[in-house]
């Protein structure tokens, strides 16, 4: 039998509008499994998508700042000799 690998779990608490918690555990109840690993799948799934979201809302902060340099398409053309 191979041996299984345990990953180390902690606990998150978190509010939800009732409507979605019923919805996660219907879906449980559905599927014969735990709500929570519903839970940890939705945020493994879509944490990339939120990081990715704020890291944009933050360059886009920093060009209205001035702290970020942007470059029009003919400086780039010309730097790279195209």
């Amino acid at each position: 039998m191979p041996a299984t690998t345990k990953t180390a779990m902690t606990t998150a608490t978190f509010r939800l509008p009732p409507e979605l918690k019923a919805r996660v555990d219907n879906l449980a109840k559905m599927t014969r499994r735990s709500p929570s690993s519903f839970y940890s799948q939705l945020v493994e799934e879509h944490i990339g998508e939120l990081e990715e979201v704020y890291r944009c809302l933050a360059i886009r902060e920093g060009i209205k700042a001035g702290t970020i340099k942007t470059y029009t398409t003919e400086e780039v053309e010309n730097e790279l000799g195209l």
